[in-house]
């Protein structure tokens, strides 16, 4: 007889798809989540390599290999790569943005406006919108205003502007307008605005007449600034003026006021001063004597000379020239008659001393 011994019956083996299972680390309690997710792609892949082929494959047909797929690259292709460089120039941006839209918009108002019959079209209906702006009533100027100014100078002036009225204001070059005006000579200013209602105003500054300048052509008015007014028939005068002559007397005006104001002693008996030489002044009396006055400090002379009136009566004296030009000396010319009888005088005197000491 044999003997009983007792042995351990062996496990029934497992199969492919059983161990697959059991050696599956998604059943291992010991992993978390994530560890279960990484685990069951692994798995799915080990299973897929060692599981046999199906349907064809095992009917005798020929495996085909399966090959891997290979892990994919989170970096950018190479063009991806130079165009999101070229983006982000500064450059680039403002032609895709700006220099793109304007270049598109030029071309198409040049192809439009490339055609002739477009751009004749497009001439002609703005000028026509523009004639229907300006003739509207609102923009029309219907009356010339002149303030400021004199009948004759008025007159001057309506001449000069040669205004049609009504006249579209549009058509008004005030600047022009007042160049021409302040042209004249006896304006000094003009100012030009257009008033409500289609009103042109025209304020004047005339130039005041201060001298009358005798010249070759004949008497003119001229203002304080030497500037030529009228001929003096053209123009009214309030008072009487100062009379002035000779070449350069228009050019120290201010000068000939300060003498015909120190002048004012003499009265009625001044008729006008006289530039001599362009240099100096010579006071012209009624009756024709004249008193010379030097280059330099004219007013302080003919002081002197008033002075010496007032002490010695000598302008009513037979004194033709009361010479002042040399301030060390005075110079005195007399008339004919009184040279005669002065030169009497003195003859008389030196034939009568030989017989005074005889006697």
């Amino acid at each position: 007889m044999r003997p009983l011994i007792a042995r351990r019956a062996a496990e029934p083996p497992l199969t492919r798809r059983e161990g697959a299972a059991a050696l599956d680390p998604r059943h291992d309690p010991d992993l978390t989540d994530h560890g279960r997710a990484a685990a069951a792609v692994e798995h799915g892949r080990a299973a897929a390599a060692t599981e046999p082929a199906r349907g064809p494959a095992a009917s005798g047909q020929p495996r085909r290999a399966v090959a891997a797929e290979p892990p994919r690259d989170p970096a950018p292709s190479i063009w991806a790569y130079r165009v999101q460089r070229l983006w982000l120039t500064p450059l680039f941006r403002k032609v895709v943005r700006v220099g793109l839209p304007a270049f598109a918009v030029v071309l198409t108002l040049g192809l439009y406006v490339g055609d002739e019959d477009r751009r004749t079209a497009m001439v002609e209906t703005v000028q026509e919108l523009r004639r229907e702006i300006e003739g509207r009533p609102e923009f029309r100027v219907n009356v010339l205003g002149v303030e400021g100014a004199s009948p004759a100078v008025t007159a001057e002036i309506r001449g000069a502007l040669a205004l049609d009225l009504p006249v579209s204001s549009f058509d008004l070059d005030l600047a022009a307008l007042r160049q021409r005006l302040e042209a004249l000579p006896a304006v000094a200013s003009a100012d030009l605005r257009i008033r409500g209602g289609g009103y042109l105003s025209v304020t004047v500054e005339e130039r005041a007449p201060v001298l009358i300048w005798q010249t070759r052509e004949g008497a003119v008015l001229i203002d304080a600034e030497g500037h030529f007014v009228a001929a003096l028939g053209d123009r009214a005068l309030t008072q009487p003026l100062p009379l002035v002559g000779g070449e350069g007397a228009d050019r120290v005006v201010a000068e000939a006021l300060a003498l015909h104001a120190a002048a004012a002693p003499l009265g009625d008996r001044l008729r006008g001063l006289v530039r001599m030489g362009e240099r100096r002044w010579d006071v012209v009396l009624t009756d024709g004597r004249r008193i010379l006055l030097p280059e330099r400090a004219p007013v302080q002379a003919l002081d002197r000379a008033l002075a010496l009136d007032d002490a010695t009566d000598i302008l009513a004296r037979d004194v033709l020239r009361l010479d002042l030009r040399n301030p060390e000396r005075l110079t005195v010319q007399l008339t004919p008659e009184a040279l005669e009888e002065l030169r009497r005088l003195r003859a008389f005197e030196a034939g009568g001393e030989p017989g005074e000491r005889n006697g």
